[in-house]
């Protein structure tokens, strides 16, 4: 796994962390591939319950590389095709992995999430932040679009109008008015942001795994389809997990006011 990458596991949380400090987690090549191969890692593990995404250092993700997008059309003379190709098999690798993957994000946002930092965050499925955290859609600034997906997760967050307001004046929010406008659930101290973020992924994780991966899935995936359709995969869903030993376990502790014992059967 890529250095740029720090991978830690206490019990069933996982934490990643962007581990670029001196580019404050710009999304650069090494990183972008280090990220993917960390999310399919923990979504492998059927023992990981939920995953923590956070940036070391004073920033979440200060989004693309400034330079090395001004190289693209200068120093390395890309053409339009290798552009687009540069985007496809880059950085559009990562919202394709957190919308396809089932183990739950918790992000802790620290400090700046721009550009392509804060479309980081709406991959995410829960967002928390320190009471120092910003957040931009910022594109316009450099004279590009949300490149990476953000505007196919924003509008689904905050809804079309604020979404447009954010991305049409590169306006930073900070973490009172990100909280007012729904992109994030909760503001806490800086120097408590992991602990809380820790204290909602072991929430999640104690639930039985597999019914916390399939209710996830079917809501990612209820976003976009008809009333119809959504029902019909509950159903299915519901019949699958009826079948296994952990929702019987789940009935039994609930009856015998115990803790349950999950296997994940």
């Amino acid at each position: 796994m890529s250095k740029s990458i720090i991978y830690e596991q206490d019990h069933r949380v996982v934490t990643i962390t962007l581990n670029r400090p001196d580019t404050r987690n710009a999304l650069s090549g090494d990183l972008i591939d280090g990220l993917i191969d960390a999310l399919e890692k923990a979504n492998r593990d059927k023992n990981v319950g939920c995953v923590i995404l956070t940036g070391a250092g004073k920033s979440f993700s200060s989004g693309g590389n400034l330079q090395e997008i001004k190289n693209m059309t200068t120093k390395d003379n890309m053409s339009q095709s290798q552009l687009e190709d540069w985007y496809r098999f880059g950085i559009q690798k990562i919202p394709l992995t957190m919308n396809a993957i089932d183990v739950p994000i918790v992000a802790a946002v620290n400090g700046h999430a721009i550009g392509a930092g804060n479309d980081l965050c709406t991959m995410c499925d829960i967002r928390i932040a320190g009471e120092d955290a910003k957040f931009s859609e910022s594109f316009l600034r450099i004279g590009i679009i949300p490149g990476d997906g953000g505007s196919w997760f924003l509008p689904k967050i905050i809804g079309l109008s604020r979404a447009a307001e954010m991305i049409l004046t590169c306006d930073v929010l900070d973490a009172e008015k990100a909280l007012n406008w729904g992109l994030i659930s909760k503001v806490v101290k800086n120097e408590e942001l992991i602990i809380q973020a820790k204290e909602i992924a072991n929430k999640i994780a104690s639930n039985p795994p597999e019914a916390t991966r399939r209710a996830k899935r079917l809501l990612r995936i209820s976003q976009n389809v008809s009333l119809d359709k959504a029902l019909e995969m509950a159903a299915s869903q519901q019949s699958i997990l009826q079948m296994m030993d952990d929702h019987r376990e789940a009935l039994d502790a609930l009856i015998e006011k115990r803790k349950p014992k999950y296997t994940n059967s």
